[in-house]
């Protein structure tokens, strides 16, 4: 699996307490069942790759994390199992986060996740 650590991304933080860590231990097994629904997934794997990219802003990687957690959340406003609705409100979401630091997306957060999403498949 690709891992940011595998295209150079500087990671931040450690520990057990970090959130960091909750979003990267449900991140891919969330992504490979929405990968079908959220139409801009590449986006949302690209996002994943900038939250954790220790050159991404604080505020940036803390807008991007919440969403990112919100996403992989199994109880949320629309439970995820919902066929057809389940992914509408991470949607949402994931839509106002990515639109509110895109331009700390950079082509090395596309690219991996085009990498990524190609392993997935």
């Amino acid at each position: 699996m690709a891992t940011a650590n595998n295209f150079g991304f500087r990671m931040f933080g450690g520990g057990k307490d970090n959130p960091e860590n909750d979003v990267r231990a449900r991140f891919w097994q969330t992504a490979k069942r929405a990968a079908r629904q959220v139409p801009f997934m590449d986006e949302v794997v690209a996002s994943y790759y900038c939250a954790l990219d220790r050159r991404t802003p604080l505020r940036a990687k803390g807008t991007l994390l919440a969403a990112l957690a919100y996403f992989i959340l199994p109880a949320d406003t629309i439970p995820d199992f919902i066929l057809g609705l389940g992914f509408t409100d991470d949607i949402a979401v994931l839509t106002a986060a990515i639109a509110a630091v895109k331009a700390h997306i950079t082509p090395a957060h596309r690219l991996a996740a085009r990498k990524a999403l190609a392993e997935l498949d």
